[in-house]
């Protein structure tokens, strides 16, 4: 590190447990979007940093440190912390002591710049003071008590102050809770019908289904109302301009053609944009509020018996809204469950794209009555698809993964839902667009050199093994590439989709949309956890998804 450097912008690295308030803190220090503060455990999957003028210091948020888990954030964040040039620990005034200590034996501090922020202030009992004067004389370091949720002038101002005064503690370990000036008050959440054996997981998993359906179906209706607005305004014009201009055979298959950026690429965003903002939305309120940290430990023995806990929930109900960020998301998640929660995404997690496709296909076959079936089959098909492949890791976890411990519920900030639909917003723009686009690119140059179609008409004679005509191999490759690739099956007007029967429709949207993640969230599988993930997560679907369709069709 250059220490010239150092000396003009030192680092202040905020290092906490899950759901300890680093996010809402790094959103008060700096006025940057932190982007999820939200009130969940693993919300915060990256580090981010920021200047703040006020310290001349660069401020860094950190992923949550979760004991005895082998996640990539925990990963991160303990590296991140080991650079630091000023650490600042962040605990809960309503768990300060078991907070302080975990943080105590999990880093190293010997020598290291201090301080810290106890957070939870309007909701910590009434030993709280008591306790950060026992931390501050003991330690030696500045100890300051806020509300990181509602971070005032005086209490951001008392925090720099802190940072500035930071030095290394004197003591790294500390006595039995029980020890210190017999203090050991603590406050845990109020219980709810979400911790009840029987009924905590049927109201957890009503609540899973509610915070989708409606924004998903909300969001469907937008897309149908302002694709034909979008198509005279638009594209129309686009396609006659570049007739017109006699461009370029292959210039207009790029820009106006079946797979066009301004053809393709607008139907995407789309179909796409109004599900991510308004599940984005439903999820942000879910989250401020702590029900989905609740709805997580409750629906935690269900997700054991298929691979996964409840860690990897939240990156599930993600992939409704978009498949690639929520693969970036399972960065939270354990290294022995990360592949088992993404084989759960890529197949059994439908996109935004993907309900979009399934919702008009089975609308212009005069059958929307397919639609809830699909859904519950595909979450059906999904578990046992995760627990085929993945179940076998879950013997060997150790069960301090489990998620015991109750989220605060409050009222939702609607400060910390706009910053967190902002940042879900800003990964959706410049993350998954730009891969969509690029994809749109390549299907563009594949269609002009004949690859779509010989393919297609390649894959037609295995379609028989399904019942499905020849015509849907199209549709079937164009799937691969994009899944709302699918709508050529409507092409013709429609034709060949309303020669099918009621069964051939339901197998065909089937097989189309789960024999392959997309290309653009495998790309992205690719980079997260390697070639050879993503080609096992490739072939492993691909034989669920035919296997499936071959019993569906004979049913």
């Amino acid at each position: 590190m250059n220490r010239a450097h150092v000396a003009v912008s030192p680092s202040v690295v905020l290092a906490g447990l899950e759901s300890a308030g680093k996010s809402a803190l790094f959103r008060g220090l700096t006025g940057h979007a932190a982007g999820d503060e939200a009130n969940y455990r693993g919300s915060t999957v990256v580090c981010r940093r920021c200047r703040v003028p006020d310290c001349t210091c660069e401020v860094v948020d950190t992923p949550g440190i979760r004991t005895a888990a082998d996640a990539e954030t925990t990963r991160v964040a303990l590296a991140e912390t080991e650079g630091a040039d000023i650490v600042l620990l962040v605990v809960r005034g309503t768990h300060l002591m078991r907070e302080m200590e975990t943080l105590l034996r999990e880093l190293d501090l010997q020598g290291r710049r201090s301080a810290v922020a106890v957070t939870f202030k309007d909701l910590a009992p009434a030993s709280v003071h008591a306790m950060v004067q026992h931390y501050q004389q003991r330690l030696q370091v500045p100890v300051v008590l806020v509300n990181a949720r509602e971070l005032g002038t005086g209490e951001r101002q008392a925090l720099l102050l802190a940072i500035e005064q930071a030095r290394p503690p004197e003591a790294r370990l500390l006595e039995h809770p029980g020890t210190v000036n017999g203090l050991r008050e603590e406050r845990d959440p109020a219980v709810t019908w979400f911790e009840h054996a029987t009924l905590g997981p049927v109201l957890a998993a009503s609540l899973a289904v509610g915070m989708f359906a409606g924004p998903v179906y909300l969001a469907w209706l937008a897309a149908t109302w302002l694709q034909p607005v979008v198509e005279t305004l638009l594209i129309t014009p686009a396609q006659a301009w570049a007739a017109a201009l006699s461009l370029p055979h292959w210039l207009q298959a790029l820009f106006t053609g079946s797979y066009g950026l301004l053809t393709l690429g607008v139907y995407s965003f789309l179909w796409a944009f109004p599900v991510v903002l308004l599940v984005g939305i439903s999820v942000a309120v879910v989250e401020e509020t702590g029900l989905k940290d609740r709805m997580a430990a409750a629906l935690d023995p269900w997700l054991r018996r298929i691979g996964l806990d409840s860690r990897d929930l939240m990156p599930a109900l993600t992939g409704y809204g978009c498949n690639v960020v929520a693969v970036h998301q399972s960065r939270a998640c354990g290294a022995c469950s990360r592949q088992a929660c993404v084989s759960l995404i890529a197949f059994g997690s439908a996109c935004s794209y993907q309900i979009g496709a399934t919702l008009s296909l089975f609308g212009a076959a005069g059958r929307p009555g397919l639609f809830l079936p699909y859904l519950l089959l595909l979450f059906l098909v999904g578990a046992v698809h995760t627990r085929l492949w993945h179940g076998q890791r879950h013997a060997h976890r150790p069960a301090s993964f489990t998620l015991t411990e109750r989220a605060f519920l409050q009222w939702p900030s609607v400060r910390a839902i706009f910053w967190r639909v902002r940042a879900i917003l800003k990964q959706f723009l410049l993350q998954a667009m730009p891969l969509f686009l690029g994809i749109c690119v390549v299907a563009a140059g594949l269609d002009q050199l004949g690859v779509l179609t010989g393919v297609g008409q390649w894959l037609a004679p295995a379609l028989q093994w399904v019942g499905l005509p020849a015509e849907a191999a199209t549709a079937l490759v164009l799937s691969v590439i994009r899944k709302d690739g699918m709508l050529a099956l409507n092409a013709g007007d429609g034709a060949t989709l309303l020669a099918m029967s009621g069964r051939q429709v339901f197998v065909a949207v089937w097989l189309m949309s789960t024999f392959s993640t997309c290309l653009v969230t495998l790309w992205t599988v690719r980079r997260e956890l390697g070639w050879l993930a993503a080609w096992q997560l490739f072939w492993r679907q691909m034989v669920t998804a035919v296997v499936s369709a071959i019993l569906i069709s004979q049913v």
